[in-house]
């Protein structure tokens, strides 16, 4: 399984206990804001970096 798959699987599995343990709109809250958070933490070279990486770029 490549690196991608097992984070969206452990993404899955820390989703469904999150809601199980606090509810469904607290653990959505959770699973939303933590990675938006994270990125407006970072600083325009970084976030420029991160989507590029999402992008398929020609010539690399």
């Amino acid at each position: 399984m490549s690196t991608s798959g097992k984070v969206a699987v452990a993404g899955v599995a820390a989703a469904i206990v999150l809601f199980w343990t606090v509810g469904f709109w607290a653990g959505l809250l959770v699973l939303i804001g933590v990675p938006a958070a994270a990125y407006l933490l970072l600083d325009s070279s970084q976030r420029r970096r991160v989507r590029g990486l999402s992008r398929k770029q020609i010539g690399r």
